[in-house]
């Protein structure tokens, strides 16, 4: 498996989803491709959201991340191709904050891995938002809400 098949990254500028979910068509063997794409709601317990802040710890989260796609290929040995993008840094509505995508030769494995690695990821990651309302008000959401005892 190549680096462009087994991809974890943090990123500052806009994620491209096209060109990435473009890297898990390349083989033309796999044909389950599941994409995942998380992206910024307008709204937050009731409130309107003008935008989210990301901060990682970056080296600890890339660390966490590879680890991350390295326990999803164990568990589903048929994926071949494994993608994760999360942004940093600041985003509107709309915005795409991370992106999962896994590709194998039949669905069910790349259902699974891309399901595992979108959980694993949002427990796991020193990955922090702050949320900014149409009020002005604006918070940081709990770590520990999130990331339980690596957090403490």
């Amino acid at each position: 498996m190549s680096d462009l098949d087994f991809q974890f990254e943090i990123c500052q500028n806009k994620i491209n989803p096209e060109c990435l979910a473009e890297k898990l068509r390349s083989d033309k063997s796999l044909g389950g491709i599941v994409v995942f794409e998380g992206r910024v709601r307008n709204q937050s317990e009731g409130k309107k959201v003008l935008k989210l802040e990301y901060e990682a710890y970056k080296a600890l989260a890339i660390q966490e991340g590879v680890k991350i796609l390295d326990e999803a290929r164990a568990k589903h040995p048929e994926i071949k191709s494994l993608i994760c993008v999360h942004a940093e840094g600041e985003l509107e509505p709309g915005e795409l904050a991370v992106f999962v995508g896994a590709a194998s030769a039949h669905r069910d494995e790349a259902f699974l891995g891309c399901r595992y690695v979108i959980e694993a990821v949002k427990h796991r990651l020193p990955i922090w938002k702050k949320e900014t309302f149409e009020t002005g008000e604006a918070h940081w959401v709990n770590c520990s809400e999130h990331h339980g005892a690596a957090c403490n």
